[in-house]
Formats: structure tokens, C-alpha cells, sequence
């Protein structure tokens, strides 16, 4: 058995972000000033966690996120990211580059909801889902390769790690949602950061929660749970892995915490 801690963090704001214009794949830029602020905040946030591995997608303003995140880490500064096309956006097809309200009238004329419709040359939900659980099976062999072969050490750390996660769970419940940036941590030893994007982000979550049944904080309410990730918004999963001749095996899931943003209270212009 083998546990470690998915912590996921969304970009910070762009210009498109702020002017609710769509960016998909198509339109790749960087962050904007606030969106730089928001990622140093971030940054700051999570800087005493020593991330053990770092996945980014390849896109500019994901890229931009992860660097200054790392940059202001303790225990990582000088961490390589492994950029990660599977993280890409959902991508939205002819509606890149416009308004949101365009793909709402586009839903709203196919008499679809806004998050099921899919525009012309964009990605379906379930392929964005599929991309994520390629991403998934990729990580969950790695974790497993590079850890429970690295000798005895590797395997009582992560005998420790399952061992603890089920009294954090308890502690996790009689909190309020918002606290310290380990919560969740306390007995386990690898740590992986994913800095994704607001749509994807979102279809992991349900992917997690709904699929692979991950038990959720006492008194969660699933609003929260599923809601938009705001720009640098962090949720933190806690999963077990185990060995069968099929390869990994999700023995345990849990969440910590969703969309957090807590960071960005000081900040001048929220969100």
C-alpha cells in the first residue's frame, strides 16, 4: 500500500479571464498582473510543503502559475516540472476567444446547459474525463514504480502514511473548511502538485468524487464540491494505491479540501 497526497491548483487570472472571453487551447497567454499576484499568493501558501513531483500543463498561463508557485517553495525551488499536454484546457472549439455569453447562446439554442454543450471543434466532457484518467494511470504507475521498489524505507513510509490517513480524515471533519495549507498531510510523505485549468480541473473533481467514489469532508456540500475553481484555487485529494497484477489499484480516496482560496483574501481584486 502507497499513499500520497494530489494537491491541484488553477492559474492565475488573465486579461481573457477578466474580460470572461473563453481561451481553450486556441488562445495561450500569460498572466496578468493580478494573476501574477495571485499565483505569489499561492506560492506563499503552499511554500512549506515539499512537493515531491510537479505536473503542469504546457499551456503559457499554467506554466507562468507553476513557476512562481515553485519559486517561492522552501523545499522545491529548483524543482524541474514535467509539463503535461494531458493537463490541457478543455478545449472550446469555435467558441475560443469569444464572450461566455457566445457559448451560452450556443447551449441555449441547442437547448443544452452551458457546461454539458459542446461547441463545434471543442472537446466533449468525456474526453476531457479520458485525458485526466490517462493522466492518472500514468501517475499512479510512476508513484508506484518509484516508490514501493525503492527498498524498505519506501514501503514503511507508506505503511505509515496509510495508517495515519484514516485519523487525519477524522481531524479534517471536526475543522472548519478553511484552515492551514497541510491539511491532510500529517503522515504522508509524497506529495504531487497539479497546476491545471478551471474546466479541467472541475471534470477531475467529479471524476474523483463520482467515479472513483471518494469520500468527502463531514458536512461538505456538494455546491462546493463542484463549483468553478477560482484563478489559483486549490483542492487536495489524499490516495492509496495498492499492487495487482493488472497494475494500480485506487484502494482509498479522500478529499480534503476543494477551491480553497483563502490566499487570496489580502489580495486587492479577489478573484
Amino acid at each position: 500500500m502507497f499513499t500520497f497526497s494530489l494537491t491541484f491548483v488553477r492559474h492565475g487570472e488573465t486579461q481573457y479571464n477578466r474580460e470572461k472571453l473563453l481561451q481553450g487551447q486556441g488562445v495561450d497567454t500569460l498572466l496578468s498582473e493580478t494573476g501574477v499576484q495571485q499565483a505569489e499568493a499561492a506560492g506563499q501558501y503552499l511554500k512549506d510543503i515539499a512537493f515531491t513531483k510537479v505536473f503542469v500543463s504546457n499551456l503559457q498561463r499554467a506554466v507562468q502559475t507553476a513557476e512562481i508557485i515553485l519559486r517561492n517553495n522552501s523545499h522545491c525551488s529548483g524543482m524541474e516540472m514535467v509539463l503535461e499536454p494531458l493537463l490541457r484546457e478543455r478545449g472550446f472549439g469555435v467558441a475560443e476567444g469569444r464572450h461566455k455569453e457566445y457559448l451560452k447562446n450556443m447551449a441555449n439554442a441547442a437547448g443544452q446547459s452551458c457546461r454539458d454543450y459542446t461547441p463545434p471543434g471543442g472537446e466533449t466532457l468525456d474526453q476531457v474525463k479520458l485525458r485526466f484518467k490517462k493522466f492518472l494511470k500514468a501517475l499512479f504507475k510512476q508513484m508506484l514504480d518509484e516508490h514501493l521498489s525503492s527498498g524498505p524505507a519506501a514501503s514503511s513510509g507508506a505503511s505509515a502514511s496509510g495508517d495515519v490517513a484514516q485519523g487525519t480524515a477524522a481531524v479534517a471533519s471536526n475543522t472548519p473548511p478553511c484552515c492551514s495549507a497541510d491539511d491532510g498531510l500529517q503522515g504522508v510523505l509524497v506529495h504531487t502538485l497539479v497546476v491545471s485549468h478551471g474546466a479541467y480541473i472541475r471534470v477531475a473533481i467529479w471524476h474523483l468524487v463520482e467515479d472513483l467514489n471518494c469520500a468527502l469532508p463531514a458536512g461538505a456540500k456538494m455546491q462546493q464540491v463542484f463549483s468553478p475553481c477560482p484563478n489559483t484555487g486549490i483542492s487536495r485529494f489524499i490516495l492509496t494505491l495498492s499492487e495487482s497484477e493488472s497494475g494500480p489499484v485506487l484502494s482509498a480516496a479522500r478529499c480534503v479540501f476543494t477551491n480553497r482560496k483563502d490566499h487570496l483574501e489580502n489580495l486587492a481584486d479577489g478573484e
